[in-house]
């Protein structure tokens, strides 16, 4: 004998199926209920663009000859924390919901360990595989600044360190002195961009305005000026909003 539920469904049609049913009746029910919750965090950006001024100033005194070649193990182990730190400052991102500047983050922060380790070990070729690791990073960088415009204190860094990159890499593959000695030279301009980008992003975190220009466009400077509308556009579309990423 036929269940009498399934004589129901089956007479209701397929507009009137029992799933057809429960989600014209609970989907409403939940988007009314739906709530989104967020944790603000301060920005972690200025760590970041910190640790790239220290790590490159070290790096840059080595290629400079400022510091001798027996210097190369204790260079290295100052430049290990900035793996540490340039990791943390990705997790954070990442929770921020900064894909761009956690990726790159993320990359430098395994950039550190990759020379902190060969350069400590003293590993055979080492210089070489440096090289081939720094035009690779060419790459990367490069794919990098193509996003980054609007964010221009990443993408001045980045511009700043592309050039370093190349030459870093070519000294490596050739051992050309003046290579290595631009490469250094380099290093301290990116420095130089990177600690005027931490201190930037700094103020501007603690004041909630931009105190020192950074170049901001597009939806970089919209996300800072604004108002909460513009923010809060298409955000049933954002990851951990909608059901697949």
């Amino acid at each position: 004998m036929a269940d009498p539920h399934d004589v129901a469904a089956a007479a209701a049609g397929p507009a009137e199926q029992p799933d057809a049913r429960a989600e014209r009746r609970f989907e409403p029910d939940l988007r009314s209920m739906t709530r989104i919750n967020l944790r603000p965090i301060a920005s972690p950006m200025p760590l970041g663009f910190f640790t790239v001024a220290i790590a490159s100033v070290m790096t840059g005194c080595l290629q400079l000859g400022l510091l001798g070649p027996q210097a190369r193990g204790a260079v290295a182990l100052c430049v290990l924390p900035a793996f540490v730190l340039q990791l943390l400052v990705s997790g954070l991102a990442f929770g921020a919901r900064d894909v761009i500047a956690a990726t790159l983050m993320g990359v430098f922060s395994g950039s550190w360990l990759a020379y902190a380790l060969v350069m400590f070990s003293g590993a055979a070729d080492g210089l070489p595989v440096l090289g081939v690791f720094n035009l690779a990073f060419l790459c990367f960088g490069a794919l990098m600044a193509s996003v980054t415009r609007p964010k221009r204190a990443l993408w001045f860094v980045l511009l700043a360190s592309l050039p370093r990159w190349a030459a870093t890499g070519l000294s490596g593959l050739t051992g050309a002195e003046w290579l290595t000695r631009t490469s250094g030279a380099l290093g301290l301009l990116v420095a130089l961009v990177a600690m005027y980008a931490a201190f930037a992003l700094m103020l501007e975190d603690m004041r909630s305005e931009e105190v020192l220009p950074v170049g901001r466009s597009g939806p970089a400077h919209t996300a800072l000026e604004g108002d909460l509308t513009v923010q809060l556009r298409n955000l049933e579309r954002q990851a951990g909003v909608r059901r697949t990423l």
